[in-house]
């Protein structure tokens, strides 16, 4: 394990001299051989995509180069100097919501879905705020320590997944300050709900629905969006109301669908979102066709 940890971060700090466009295009031809390579992998990226009605020609292709890309400019975003990556944003929106809450007090819960460049939001944040996050380490234990000194040289606190970690997060808005969550990461069995999303019944964390309720913190979608071409990053703020009558999961799922349809290449079609957590009630049936969604427009 040590010697797997010495190569990693050896590898890592030398992709990291690398141009972001360079680490970009050599990780979309990495991502495009990985799903060649992989039957599975290849086949859950094309059921995902054909649950969301977004399987036309061509779109597990330009996934599969997106997902590569994702892997590789993490070197950029970790090791590089924060206030180089940080200037990559070209394009900031939405803004106006966190600075509304922070003014009247309020605590804010920034949703940070698997979609573009979610640790560069996370970095973002960081920086400019004390934040506190869930944090779940990699099941490629190797890859940790670059994962936390990426992370951890700006303002963020890690807390674990458990009721430890849940009162980190509580006391942190309680004193008015920003935390951060996962929204599409499959929780716990008893920590969510079976929302709908894209359709299909997925279990669904209710955390943030809670804290809000407890604290009267904002929830704030947060995506990291890659432009074309290494030319940087556009990050968007959407603040979510929950409307009494419909359950929370389901409204922070309706935001995320929304958001993935801007950009549906940058999206971890990879991951196993509908699977059943261990012990977890069974998944309501639901009429998929009632459910369809029409096809997203690809970045």
């Amino acid at each position: 394990p040590d010697l797997a940890r010495l190569l990693i971060i050896l590898l890592a700090r030398l992709l990291s001299r690398l141009s972001l466009r360079r680490l970009q295009a050599l990780g979309r031809g990495l991502g495009w051989i990985a799903f060649l390579c992989s039957p599975r992998y290849r086949a859950r990226i094309r059921a995902n995509l054909a649950q969301a009605g977004l399987a036309h020609p061509g779109m597990p292709k330009a996934v599969a180069r997106e997902l590569g890309a994702g892997v590789l400019e993490l070197a950029f975003v970790w090791l590089r100097p924060v206030d180089e990556v940080l200037a990559r944003l070209v394009d900031i929106t939405g803004e106006e919501a966190i600075e509304e809450a922070r003014a009247t007090g309020r605590g804010v819960i920034f949703l940070t879905p698997h979609l573009g460049c979610f640790e560069l939001a996370g970095l973002y944040l960081g920086h400019r705020f004390p934040m506190t996050v869930m944090y779940r380490p990699p099941h490629l234990r190797a890859l940790e320590p670059l994962m936390q000194f990426g992370r951890l040289r700006v303002s963020i606190r890690t807390g674990t997944t458990d009721v430890s970690g849940v009162r980190k997060l509580l006391l942190a808005l309680k004193a008015g300050e920003t935390i951060g969550l996962l929204p599409d990461q499959v929780p716990q069995q008893g920590a969510g709900e079976w929302a709908d999303f894209f359709g299909r019944p997925a279990y669904t964390t209710n955390l943030p629905a809670r804290l809000a309720e407890a604290t009267g913190a904002a929830i704030v979608m947060t995506v990291c969006e890659r432009l074309p071409r290494g030319c940087g990053y556009s990050l968007h703020f959407q603040p979510i109301q929950l409307e009494p009558g419909m359950p929370a999961p389901l409204a922070i799922n309706r935001a995320m669908e929304a958001l993935i349809r801007r950009c549906p290449t940058q999206y971890l079609w990879s991951y196993n979102r509908f699977k059943r957590p261990r012990r977890a009630s069974a998944a309501p049936a639901g009429d998929a066709a009632a459910n369809a969604r029409g096809p997203g427009t690809p970045c």
